[in-house]
């Protein structure tokens, strides 16, 4: 096949895919018609999963699929499919789990051997064209696995069976067995024996992003007052800040840090990163009162908002790591370049801030980081370190950003991966309407309203189910366990917040589809629908990864609605999830800090909180406010305008039946198990009384 000419891979909507639309190898989709070539021909398939902002996936289409006589083995003796595995999640844990239990490791691009019946037989990750690093190499390998095809298919059918055996075992779930809050204690005390004291996080490099570790760390704080838990989230969430992981310039996140100090980014930018962290950052300035994790919350927010979100309102998946076929180009800057942007004297200021060498702090540029605090840097510079010294000297390295970013904006950009995705989206819809409420910032709530408009207008199917992806005006592929659990979470957050209450509705039914669809009649749910494409195994989310654990959320969806709308089956979904995961939560609890989020919820309870006035009375918005202020991890929140007897045809969720407005005025009603007390009409006292309960 001539490189010029386009392989089915144009087709699709994914921009991973359509980054291979041009290679001499005749590329497949994952479909009916790969499959049924492979069975015909008898070959085997090769099997290519990544995505579009995966660096080394760059790398190895550069090195071998543009290779023409790499493409013409691969298309001689196989069948060859590419797959995004953020389109193809189902596909992506089946096969990694073949390619860990076959070589101890996993990563992308992925690379999988299967038999014609999608049995794998051999696996691996990123291969070199030739032979290097102790890898073989990518043609030779082709050439090998070909001839044992040919002359040993007895041994090829046998290590498939085992294999694929190996990875039912792996993706099937054990049998249920009780939870304990006290796991959480004993998490806090792992996560001190591998705690970064200088830098932060856990563990050496490479160091990600832990988000739900982290949240959970503020959930045990703010439960049982646990200092070494504050401390750890703090010493992480400051590390993050101040490194180069962090974009000081246009804010957000990169994926992950390659150093132990979150210098050095792989600079790829991930929605779901990004949500998550937004939502961390939230909750951190809501215990301490740090207005860094305010501006942190605020700038991460503000970039996806500014350069993620469609014109439609869904918000776009990432931007790549590569520009102009190098890494990290797009983002890091030569101390020349930056004296010639700025005024000396700030300029001055910005490099020894920022951490900016002449030589470069990596790779001969720099990737601008804070490892020194301001005051430190201006009693160097011998600037002055008073409060307002310091406030002149911030407004000006602002400004000075602002000129960096407008700068920045003149090279070539990474590129932007537009696909839309519902599970990330609501990810991200859950972070904005939190910050919405707990940071009293308008834009953030209209922002996820935008987001879950586009989302309800183009993402349900004629049935109700729901899509995966869109790009452009193209919307397919059935959802997943996560879709339907993250955008459930996320519309109750959007309630929350002071959205209208047809979104907890919305809530509702997601979960009653979610639970038809996917619901194990043993406990727990699988990752794919009942009927979805027989494949062969039926995965289940186990653990957190760069994802919330799924099945976690699935069963927070279920446990939160059960405390609004008083239904017990709800709650025994939950409980029934969570005791799914009992047996091997214990070994490896830093796995699961999702689902040891929900036993806290399920053994606690929620705080119940209903807040009754008229949404535009000044004083019920104090009141929110005032509500907002307290970190309340366990918590229902219940809004309505409190008129007795209800408007006619209005709905009256059981938190909020009776409760009206005291003596006409605004009032907050604090609640266990729908036993309430006095309604507080004085924010003060409000706070105080919800500081008191936060601990259940």
């Amino acid at each position: 096949m001539p490189a010029e000419k386009a392989n089915r891979l144009a087709r699709e909507t994914s921009p991973y895919l359509l980054q291979h639309a041009h290679n001499p190898v005749d590329w497949y989709p994952w479909g009916p018609e790969a499959l049924a070539r492979a069975a015909h021909e008898d070959k085997p398939l090769l099997l290519s999963i990544g995505y579009a902002a995966c660096h080394w996936c760059h790398v190895m289409e550069r090195e071998s699929f543009e290779n023409e006589a790499i493409a013409a083995l691969m298309n001689a003796h196989y069948v060859c499919i590419k797959v995004d595995r953020e389109e193809r999640p189902d596909l992506d844990d089946i096969y990694m789990a073949a390619t860990v239990a076959m070589t101890g490791q996993g990563g992308w691009p992925m690379t999988v051997f299967l038999t014609p019946d999608q049995r794998p037989f051999f696996a691996g990750t990123y291969f070199p064209p030739e032979t290097r690093y102790g890898k073989p190499g990518f043609g030779d390998l082709l050439s090998r696995v070909a001839e044992v095809w040919r002359d040993d298919r007895a041994g090829i059918e046998q290590q498939a069976g085992e294999l694929t055996s190996a990875v039912r075992a792996q993706l099937s779930q054990v049998a249920p067995a009780p939870v304990s809050r006290a796991l959480i204690g004993q998490l806090v005390q792992q996560l001190s024996t591998v705690y970064d004291e200088r830098w932060g996080g856990f563990g050496g490099a490479p160091k990600f992003p832990p988000a739900p570790l982290l949240r959970l760390l503020l959930r045990e704080h703010a439960s049982s007052g646990d200092a070494r838990a504050l401390a750890m989230a703090r010493g992480t969430l400051d590390g993050m800040r101040r490194g180069g992981m962090y974009d000081h310039v246009a804010g957000g996140f990169a994926r992950y840090s390659t150093d132990e100090r979150w210098h050095v980014p792989h600079f790829e930018k991930m929605l779901y990163d990004n949500a998550q962290l937004a939502r961390v950052y939230v909750e951190a300035f809501q215990v301490t009162g740090h207005a860094d994790y305010r501006r942190v919350a605020m700038e991460t927010l503000d970039y996806t908002i500014r350069e993620l979100q469609s014109p439609e309102g869904g918000f776009y998946s990432a931007t790549d790591a590569d520009s102009e076929g190098v890494e990290g180009k797009f983002f890091v800057f030569s101390q020349a370049e930056l004296s010639d942007l700025l005024e000396p004297r700030i300029a001055g200021v910005f490099c020894a801030y920022y951490g900016v060498l002449p030589e470069g702090n990596w790779e001969h540029s720099n990737v601008l980081w804070t490892p020194r605090p301001l005051a430190e840097v201006a009693r160097e510079l011998g600037l002055g370190d008073s409060p307002a010294q310091l406030a002149s000297l911030q407004a000006e390295l602002d400004e000075a950003r602002q000129r960096v970013y407008q700068a920045r904006l003149q090279r070539e950009p990474p590129l932007l991966d537009d696909k839309i995705l519902v599970s990330w989206n609501a990810l991200l819809i859950g972070a904005l309407a939190e910050a919405a409420r707990v940071l009293d910032v308008a834009r953030y709530r209209d922002a996820a309203e935008r987001a879950v408009t586009d989302l309800f207008a183009r993402f349900v199917r004629p049935d109700g189910g729901l899509y995966r992806t869109a790009r452009g005006e193209r919307v397919h592929l059935d959802a997943y366990l996560e879709d339907y659990a993250y955008l459930g979470v996320a519309l109750i957050d959007f309630y929350e917040s002071g959205g209208p209450q047809g979104a907890l509705e919305r809530a509702l039914a997601l979960c009653e589809r979610m639970l038809r669809d996917f619901a194990d009649h043993e406990g727990g749910f699988f990752h794919t629908a009942r009927d979805h494409e027989a494949l062969i195994a039926r995965s289940r989310d186990s653990q957190d990864d760069a994802l919330p654990n799924a099945s976690a959320i699935a069963a927070e969806l279920c446990a939160r609605l059960s405390y609004h709308f008083a239904r017990d089956d709800l709650r025994a979904a939950a409980e029934r999830t969570v005791e799914r995961s009992g047996a091997v939560l214990p070994r490896a609890p830093r796995a699961f800090a999702s689902m040891l989020a929900v036993v806290d919820l399920l053994d606690a309870g929620p705080v119940e909180v209903a807040l009754v006035g008229a949404a535009d009375d000044p004083r019920t918005q104090a009141l929110a406010r005032a509500t907002a202020q307290v970190f309340l991890p366990n918590r229902i929140l219940a809004h309505g305008e409190g008129r007795e007897p209800p408007p006619e045809g209005a709905s009256t969720l059981p938190l909020l039946a009776g409760k009206t407005a005291a003596n006409r005025d605004p009032a907050v009603y604090i609640c266990r198990d729908f036993a309430c007390e006095a309604p507080l009409s004085e924010p003060a006292l409000l706070i105080s009384s919800l500081r008191a309960r936060r601990s259940g």
